[in-house]
């Protein structure tokens, strides 16, 4: 009886291949670790549930910069001094090597036929991710854990995701911004 237990859990199984990170709100962490094309600066990275492209229109208009340097160096101020908002937008996949279509496929191809579930022997599931970078006038990071002003930075930035999560007019955050 546990033999067949065992052989029914290994045959529906999955393997994990690549696992995608699962962020409740948000998290900071060095931006190179979380892909390796990122600065070395820290990030204030949160999970995308929106289209591609929305949060760059989002800032685009909140900031009215016209698509013009939007990505980069956006300028805002908290109590008085300036800083620099950068972000970046990056997929983080999870993938599984699903192993019953991989046997019923193997027996398929013992009997001489051609596979049948070829496509179904790996799952992947992407998952969008914003990862956003401050920088003071003198190119300091704003998330460092030892910057002085960092608390504000991170409540500027938790209050600028919520505001993101919950606007669908963008022109909402322009008049709000006024």
């Amino acid at each position: 009886m546990r033999l067949y237990f065992i052989f029914f859990i290994f045959i529906y199984s999955c393997i994990p291949i690549r696992f995608a990170p699962t962020i409740e709100s948000y998290r900071i962490v060095k931006a190179k670790r979380f892909r390796r094309d990122l600065p070395r600066s820290y990030g204030f990275v949160f999970e995308d549930p929106k289209d591609a492209n929305e949060f760059y229109n989002f800032i685009n208009m909140k900031f009215n910069l016209g698509h013009i340097d939007v990505e980069f160096n956006v300028p805002f101020t908290i109590d008085t001094k300036t800083y620099y908002l950068s972000f970046h937008e990056r997929e983080r996949v999870a993938k599984t090597i699903n192993l019953l279509p991989i046997l019923v496929d193997a027996k398929i191809e013992s009997n001489g036929y051609d596979p049948l579930l070829e496509t179904l022997h790996t799952s992947r599931k992407g998952y969008w991710f914003l990862i956003l970078i401050v920088l003071d006038s003198e190119m300091n990071d704003g998330l460092s854990p030892d910057y002085n002003n960092r608390d504000a930075i991170l409540h500027y930035l938790r209050n600028l995701q919520e505001e993101y999560l919950s606007t669908q007019n963008y022109l909402e955050s322009y008049f709000l911004s006024k």
